[in-house]
């Protein structure tokens, strides 16, 4: 005897495929019908738990925030200080693009850029709280020297998640032709290099008699 789902599994069930299904065919050329084939539903069956397109693609979105929210917690430490966090914080990013490559699919398509305006609430209020992350940590940073005395934390921040989209553009086009991660931490190092403050304290003058 086939034992019934529960309504959250479905949905679970649903979301998962939608995030499989717009990494291998496109946000713009996912339909209700190709997720209810892959389920195992009918496109009924699909708006019995989401009414409208719109409401999945949100859901989606909510599944997404949740993936990340729990890996920057994660990534935070209070017993390192704030560039590792930040490190810690831009791999974390990394290896969820990299593992969930349907998110810059999303980020860039015209279903989030045009057509769906919760779906661009969503994700603009998402990256927005990562960008206040990373400012939160270089204000840390520069209060703690790390940090040239001349930079702005805002700056910091944009300048390190403007790396973590560029890079998860140029890994997209390529056909995924290398390692996500390993060369976000690479340029991340390249750029952090300009940032961080080497000034070395100055030695005390000698007294000659």
């Amino acid at each position: 005897m086939r034992v019934r789902k529960s309504s959250e599994i479905r949905k679970a069930e649903i979301i998962d495929t939608t995030l499989r299904l717009a990494d291998k065919l496109g946000p713009e050329r996912l339909t209700t019908e190709a997720i209810a084939k892959s389920v195992g539903l009918t496109q009924p069956g699909i708006f019995r738990h989401f009414p409208k397109k719109q409401d999945l693609w949100e859901a989606v979105a909510a599944r997404i925030g949740a993936m990340m929210e729990a890996r920057w917690k994660r990534a935070q430490n209070a017993d390192t200080v704030p560039l590792d966090q930040i490190r810690a914080m831009v791999a974390a990013q990394l290896r969820l693009i990299q593992s969930t490559p349907a998110i810059p699919a999303i980020l860039f398509s015209r279903e989030l850029h045009t057509k769906n305006k919760g779906l661009r609430q969503a994700f603009f209020e998402l990256l927005s709280r990562f960008h206040g992350l990373i400012v939160d940590l270089a204000s840390q940073a520069l209060t703690a020297g790390e940090l040239r005395s001349d930079l702005e934390a805002d700056d910091v921040a944009y300048l390190v998640i403007g790396l973590i989209q560029g890079l998860a553009v140029r890994w997209s086009i390529s056909g995924r032709g290398f390692d996500l991660v390993e060369e976000g931490e690479r340029l991340l190092a390249v750029q952090l290099s300009v940032l961080i403050n080497d000034q070395k304290p100055k030695k005390t003058d000698e007294i000659h008699e």
